[in-house]
């Protein structure tokens, strides 16, 4: 959301919530998922939405593009990273959390989040952002991607921060993604 929002020249009066107490997120949007928007009554939750909404009462600089064809290809990947992508790495949280975590099952989401990392590769080829130019993709992959050459910040011991960052590690074998993600952080943020 920082990303889209500095994209198209929006100031935001951001609000950093403690993930131990989402007391604040729960009383604005009835969930405890982050990041939420409130915009003159409005409540919208989920980076994708956020966005969607954004581009929808801001559409220039556009993130979405105006060809049908190419708006479907990038619908398609924001359903597959939200729906697919985001799954291993929840599942790993959950099981990370739980009282008896099991190694079995953390080794296998572990490499399908970590293999993910080769589809990211491959839509780099030849491209500088993930459809070419800046769009809704890297505004909403890159808050999580960037953990596999980032890692948290210091002082940053928030678990889901750490599956992100131990269980994606980009090495010399990524090196578009590496320089895409080294690319957008670069980007301004709101």
């Amino acid at each position: 959301m920082a990303l889209a929002a500095a994209y198209k020249g929006l100031d935001v009066d951001w609000v950093d919530v403690d993930p131990a107490d989402r007391t604040v997120v729960r009383e604005l949007s009835d969930q405890e998922l982050v990041p939420v928007l409130e915009r003159d009554g409005d409540v919208v939750i989920d980076s994708t939405g956020i966005i969607r909404y954004l581009e929808a009462r801001h559409p220039e600089p556009r993130l979405f593009p105006r060809e049908p064809a190419r708006r479907a290809e990038l619908e398609v990947f924001l359903e597959w990273f939200d729906g697919v992508w985001k799954r291993p790495p929840n599942e790993l949280d959950a099981e990370l959390s739980s009282e008896r975590p099991d190694g079995a099952r953390i080794a296998e989401l572990s490499l399908k989040l970590s293999s993910a990392l080769d589809t990211f590769e491959a839509l780099l080829d030849g491209r500088e952002y993930l459809f070419g130019e800046v769009a809704a993709a890297d505004c909403s992959a890159f808050p999580l991607l960037k953990y596999a050459a980032l890692g948290p910040e210091p002082g940053d011991d928030e678990l889901f921060h750490q599956i992100l960052s131990e269980h994606q590690l980009v090495g010399d074998d990524h090196p578009r993604l590496r320089a895409w993600i080294e690319r957008v952080d670069a980007l301004p943020r709101a």
